[in-house]
């Protein structure tokens, strides 16, 4: 039993250290476009 939850223990760490790398270094920034769009102002 001990030795199940020291794999699962490993497992986890492993994993958290990839996301986090992955977040680091992976391209997470989002594409950017202009954005151009009209308004029409109500005057009395």
């Amino acid at each position: 039993m001990l030795r199940l939850l020291k794999l699962l223990l490993v497992l986890a760490v492993l994993i958290a250290a990839a996301v986090i790398g992955y977040a680091y270094l992976g391209d997470l920034s989002p594409d950017q476009e202009k954005v151009s769009e009209p308004v029409e102002l109500g005057t009395n």
